[in-house]
């Protein structure tokens, strides 16, 4: 909980900030803040990937990882879902004050809610209590809630509740699921969501534009694949 905890604070003090300086934050220090942390977000997920003792193992996963994913359209219906509440949200109330509040609410929320990194740093630090992933995730918040509270008010700050509940979930049922994990479970776990933090880099860096979240399922498939392989072995045994 480390880490949704450092991020709810991420995001008030961003908001604070946004609500007094937001609009004369100069757009070169936000775009070198961003690009820092896209180098560091590689970086955390390449030393999570080489983490692996059986490379075919995290190759399988992310391959049949993302194919589900396409299959089940994960990336596709993420952004439906975001798409349906702001819908919802510009057509049901007039235009003032309450509408802006709300707006401010239902915009952060779905930004620093929806999404891979939300996911898996909360996942990591149930897991293994490793908070890397969500303190960059922090940062980022934190200078979006500048941007957003500074033009949609103090509505933004009240997305902490959105994020406490869904990564503190998210950490706590990691926490409870770790304890039927084995050792090499979480190992090779840890590596399939470094190779997909590795692609959160690239995007923060303009490098690529990944469909990031149609390969979630590798974090459930690395783990099976893990349990798989005694049986495996017993047919050459």
């Amino acid at each position: 909980m480390v880490g949704t905890l450092i991020n709810v604070g991420m995001i008030l003090a961003g908001s604070c900030a946004g609500i007094s300086v937001g609009s004369r934050f100069p757009e070169r220090i936000r775009e070198i803040v961003l690009q820092g942390l896209g180098l560091l977000t590689l970086l955390v997920g390449m030393q999570m990937a080489l983490q692996t003792k059986n490379i075919l193992i995290v190759l399988g996963a992310v391959l049949m990882g993302g194919i589900t994913g396409e299959v089940l359209r994960i990336q596709d219906g993420l952004e439906g879902l975001g798409a349906f509440f702001q819908k919802k949200l510009a057509g049901k109330s007039p235009s003032g004050h309450g509408t802006h509040f709300a707006e401010g609410f239902v915009t952060a929320s779905l930004v620093f809610c929806i999404g891979p990194m939300a996911i898996l740093g909360s996942i990591q630090d149930g897991l293994s209590g490793d908070y890397r992933l969500l303190a960059i995730k922090s940062i980022l918040d934190g200078f979006a809630s500048i941007a957003f509270s500074a033009s949609l008010g103090w509505g933004v700050s009240l997305s902490v509740v959105s994020v406490f509940l869904y990564q503190g979930g998210i950490t706590l049922f990691a926490e409870l699921f770790s304890r039927i994990l084995t050792d090499s479970m979480i190992v090779e776990m840890t590596a399939a969501g470094g190779l997909i933090i590795v692609g959160i880099g690239l995007k923060l860096l303009s490098v690529k534009e990944i469909r990031l979240a149609s390969f979630l399922p590798a974090l459930v498939v690395a783990p099976a694949l893990v349990a798989l392989i005694p049986t495996f072995k017993s047919f050459f045994d």
